[in-house]
Parts: C-alpha cells; structure tokens; sequence
C-alpha cells in the first residue's frame, strides 16, 4: 500500500512540474537554402531544442524549445556563433566571416 501511495505521488508530482515545451520566432540574416540547413542542424542540436525550422522567405526560425533544459537567450547565442543575427543580437563576426560568400550580408 505503501508503495502504491509512493508511486501515485512520484507520477502525479511528475505531470504537475513538468514544464511544457515552448516555440519562439527569432529573426535571422539567413539568406539561401545552405542558411536554412546550417541553422536548422545547428539549434537542432542545441540542448532543449525539440526543434527548429527557418522560414527563408520570412527569414524567421521557430524554435520549439523545453524551458528546463534551456532558454531563448541561450538559443539566440547558439545562432549568433553560427554566423547569423538573432533578433537585436548581432553575428559573431569571426562566425560570419567562416560562411560561404553566399550566406554572408550582401551574398545575394
């Protein structure tokens, strides 16, 4: 009985503070189709991200995030190191620099 007790409170207390995942909409400088994929793989890979899908003709990147594991300062950082600005948040400009001409500001 102790145990039934025990396991209700664990499952039930689980469900209550478990915190629902949240999507953002961040703008970005991406500007072709290798922009969409190297940002994609990026913040897909980012820690909390579930997942992140740019628009290139919006140049706006949803990101569905868990708010434990991560927040969107911390994703606007990780798109910035990329290469790319994030909302007010400009590009690392070593990180800019890496990219394709193509995918750097005035590329197309």
């Amino acid at each position: 009985m102790k145990n039934l007790i025990l396991f209700l409170f664990l499952a039930l207390s689980t469900s209550i503070f478990a915190q629902k995942p949240v999507v953002i909409t961040i703008q970005t400088s991406a500007q072709c189709g290798d922009c969409k994929q190297r940002i994609e793989t990026a913040l897909n890979q980012t820690k909390g991200v579930v997942y992140a899908e740019l628009n290139q003709e919006t140049k706006a990147v949803e990101v569905k995030f868990k708010p434990s594991k991560t927040d969107a300062a911390t994703i606007k950082t990780a798109l910035t190191l990329v290469g790319y600005d994030a909302d007010e948040m400009k590009a690392n400009p070593v990180a800019q620099k890496a990219l394709p001409l193509c995918c750097q500001p005035g590329g197309h």
